[in-house]
């Protein structure tokens, strides 16, 4: 995948390849660096928000045609731009009276990175992960997936895709391999199964979505994936009876793991093992499972009496907050409501859970308007806030509208203050945000609708998004 990888005290890196942003990854680890991943294709104004947000002290760049050239000339950061891939490798080449050894000198309190995910506020949220965030996921991670140097992790996540921490960190303190996935073999589907079986990868961990979409374009089959044993999956729901065609598929020789865990908490906090009683219910999603041991939840009712309520999770994991962002640090992180006998900072994950008899987790739902998205987490009030700056927009609401097999799509609907197209809205809006919160349509209404308490009727709004179809 190309990635760009910032350092918030050091780099701000947008790489060409997946072996220069390794290696500059992995300088920042050795020099107690605090690192961040962007995604290359995101829109400047995008960018220049999180670059607002960690203030870089510097710019590396291994891109032949850097993107943003012009943009990144104003900055106050000083911008490096390594052309070819292994002169990446000359950041690790240090005295070592100059370099400390590996977490040497940091603390495990230190930010180890930053991983930026969708902001309500239009405003993308900094998620900070200590070292000790890490090393407590490292150690679960493999245990739980029982992860040696005889491994071979496939690389389908992109490096500012909050999945790809399992990748890395799962590979690297296992002495696992791992194998990288180009863009262009990502694109097409056979392509990237033809890669994982010819590297011989033996742990997959990808969105449910990529491989319902290949087992939708038929792009998968029995023969695939011969030398996989674990077939992991995170992120989202994956329904039933996609998640049972791939049990039918691999579920003689593969482990298939569902995990759970929000970015704020380290990547992964759950997993479930697949089996046959899973599928005794093919309505909703497979359990979440139990949560990793050194680590605790509540679930806050929203009304006494009541067996669903928000995940409220607790330990370890838990990171240190949005960077730079006080104010929305204090609303997600905060003191555990059941008790103030001591310091008890947990994360308010806004998803919706109840607790079987087993004590295991389901998910229900959210308390809010965030969704998932080809895995993404997705706050549907950035993507309002994008179609708001546009000045013909009056008004405006975006929605999820869900679609058979486990996919669905981003609509949003405007009314106009001046005269405008749903083609100029989008193009409009794929300035501010990445592709992947891009509405699939935008409907020009001359005024939206309204409920009783004179609020945007999204009840409605559904409804006519599902007629469309």
């Amino acid at each position: 995948m190309l990635s760009w990888t910032s350092f918030r005290i050091g780099w701000l890196s947008f790489f060409s390849s997946e072996a220069s942003a390794v290696a500059t990854w992995w300088a920042c680890l050795k020099t107690g660096l605090i690192y961040t991943n962007l995604d290359p294709d995101s829109p400047w104004e995008r960018i220049r928000k999180i670059i607002q947000t960690i203030e870089p002290k510097a710019v590396v760049n291994a891109f032949a045609e850097p993107p943003h050239t012009a943009e990144l000339r104003g900055l106050e950061a000083t911008v490096l731009h390594l052309r070819q891939p292994a002169m990446a490798a000359e950041l690790l080449r240090r005295d070592d009276a100059e370099v400390p050894s590996f977490f040497g000198g940091v603390a495990g309190n230190d930010p180890a990175y930053i991983m930026f995910t969708s902001g309500s506020t239009g405003m993308p949220k900094g998620a900070v992960i200590s070292h000790a965030n890490l090393l407590n996921f490292i150690a679960w991670a493999q245990d739980r997936f029982q992860l040696t140097p005889d491994d071979i992790l496939s690389n389908v996540n992109p490096m500012y895709f909050d999945n790809s921490v399992f990748d890395f960190y799962g590979a690297l303190f296992s002495g696992a391999s791992i194998a990288p996935i180009l863009s262009e073999q990502f694109r097409e589907p056979r392509e990237l199964v033809g890669v994982i079986n010819k590297t011989r990868c033996t742990v997959w961990f990808s969105v449910p979505s990529l491989l319902i979409y290949l087992l939708t374009t038929r792009a998968v089959g029995a023969s695939d994936f011969p030398d996989v044993r674990k077939i992991i999956f995170g992120g989202e729901g994956f329904p039933k009876p996609k998640l049972k065609q791939l049990y039918d598929l691999f579920g003689g020789r593969a482990e298939l793991e569902n995990v759970y865990g929000p970015t704020e908490c380290t990547c992964i906090c759950s997993a479930h093992t697949i089996g046959p009683s899973d599928f005794a219910d093919m309505k909703g999603l497979a359990t979440l499972g139990f949560l990793a041991p050194n680590f605790d939840y509540e679930i806050l009712a929203q009304a006494p009496g009541e067996d669903v309520g928000e995940l409220f999770l607790r330990g370890p994991n838990v990171g240190l907050g949005y960077f730079n962002d006080p104010a929305r640090t204090a609303q997600a992180f905060e003191q555990n409501p059941t008790h103030r006998r001591f310091a008890d900072i947990g994360y308010h994950t806004g998803d919706l859970v109840r607790r079987d008899a087993d004590g295991r987790l389901h998910f229900v739902g959210r308390a809010d308007f965030q969704i998932k998205h080809m895995g993404y987490r997705i706050e549907l009030e950035e993507i309002e806030a994008a179609l708001s700056v546009l000045a013909e927009v009056k008004e405006c609401a975006v929605i999820y509208r869900k679609l058979d097999g486990g996919l669905g799509e981003i609509i949003a609907f405007a009314a106009l203050a001046t005269p405008g197209t749903s083609e100029e809205l989008i193009d409009g809006v794929a300035g501010i945000v990445p592709r992947y919160m891009v509405p699939r349509r935008v409907t020009v209404l001359e005024a939206l609708p309204k409920n009783a308490n004179g609020k945007i009727d999204r009840v409605v709004l559904q409804t006519m998004a599902s007629a469309m179809a």
